[in-house]
């Protein structure tokens, strides 16, 4: 079996495609019968599934589309072209798993067609109907067993089956500077993890007091938190860049104590020393008030690395504010902070029709020794001083 044409073959397979432009298919069969006779080649077996398919000849059409693969097994056209015979054949299960191949090595949309554009929402629509198929299956099954089961356990496994039956991607660490590895890639982490959170949760009414005094007379203070230079690419960030819809202000800055701002909020900078932030010199911790305007989305993005996890705490909260990391889609509440991995894509919105102001800050990954901690923090700082050419 060769894919190669000799010159008499690529002229009868010339004038089958010509057969076929004009709607000839029958005409175009006995041409490519001659080519075939030279020997099979790929453009042979897709010319015969396209004279097959306009014949009505549907099974025998998937035949001619499977020699082909075989030829070329990556080829998105004949992916797609069975993927469609196979549906056409009532055969949806095996038509959505083609079209889900055929939709991963599609090319870019703004170099498709009109007509592929159609065809490529046709096979995105047939596979996420299947994928709700199998999850309503999968969820009807396991009903019975859900009773009484803890509600963090259910999410997780919810998660997962939708996971399971293709609705979703399972989330993923992306670090912009340091990916650390054997780090479990954990949306919100389990709060039993961090004991210390009832102290701070227990403040929420003296962090508040303190930071609306700020808000009173300081506001200018709070500077917008994406702030890129002139030229810079700024991708998702256009509408945020140096816009006051999402400020901060902030306690601690690249592990460096914010003097002034902790001097007008003593008792929130005296419980931030208490609890165990990441400190890493000249990384961490960070500890900031972030205000986010009303009606303002927070776009999709990652931090810098999965060796520190980040905390937040609702201060200001006048209505509706979600968040959501990996798969996982929350509403703060007042009193109640979490802990999440920011390497995880993660964004924000403010539905409000006022100002919600939180506080964050950064604590080491639990999942770190202290040993560890200490070399990760040598580490970073040295390949800072190589990068910088300090050595």
């Amino acid at each position: 079996m060769s894919s190669q044409e000799t010159p008499e073959q690529a002229s009868l397979l010339q004038q089958a495609s010509q057969a076929l432009a004009q709607m000839r298919p029958t005409d175009a069969l006995a041409l490519i019968d001659q080519a075939d006779a030279l020997g099979a080649t790929h453009n042979g077996a897709m010319n015969r599934a396209l004279a097959l398919r306009l014949l009505g000849r549907f099974p025998e059409a998937v035949v001619a589309l499977d020699e082909a693969l075989a030829f070329q097994p990556y080829d998105f056209v004949a992916l797609l072209a069975k993927a469609a015979m196979l549906e056409r054949l009532g055969q949806v299960g095996a038509a959505a798993d083609l079209y889900r191949n055929a939709l991963k090595i599609s090319p870019p949309r703004d170099r498709c067609s009109p007509a592929l554009l159609a065809q490529l929402d046709h096979a995105s629509a047939l596979v996420h109907r299947h994928a709700e198929g199998l999850r309503n299956h999968m969820q009807a099954r396991v009903a019975a067993l859900r009773s009484g089961l803890d509600s963090e356990i259910l999410e997780r496994f919810d998660e997962g089956l939708e996971i399971y039956a293709g609705l979703k991607s399972p989330p993923k660490q992306e670090p912009l500077l340091l990916n650390y590895p054997r780090l479990p890639a954990i949306p919100f982490h389990d709060r039993r993890m961090f004991p210390w959170l009832e102290e701070l949760e227990a403040a929420t009414s003296t962090i508040r007091a303190e930071l609306e005094a700020l808000l009173t007379d300081s506001f200018d203070a709070f500077a917008p938190y994406i702030a890129f230079p002139k030229g810079a690419p700024v991708n998702q960030w256009g509408e945020l860049n140096h816009s006051r819809k999402w400020t901060s202000l902030w306690l601690w800055k690249n592990g460096e104590k914010q003097e002034a701002v902790c001097a007008r909020c003593p008792e929130t900078a005296a419980l931030l020393e208490r609890l165990p932030m990441a400190r890493q010199s000249a990384f961490a911790p960070t500890a900031v008030f972030s205000a986010l305007q009303p009606h303002t989305h927070i776009p999709p993005h990652t931090g810098s690395t999965n060796v520190r996890l980040l905390c937040h705490l609702p201060l200001i909260l006048p209505g509706s504010a979600r968040f959501r990391v990996g798969n996982t889609t929350r509403d703060w509440k007042m009193g109640k902070a979490w802990v999440f991995d920011d390497t995880i894509e993660h964004e924000a919105w403010n539905d409000a029709d006022q100002m919600r102001v939180i506080l964050i800050f950064d604590v080491w990954n639990p999942f770190l020794s202290e040993p560890e901690r200490a070399l990760v923090t040598e580490m970073m700082l040295a390949q800072r001083e190589f990068m910088s050419g300090l050595v």
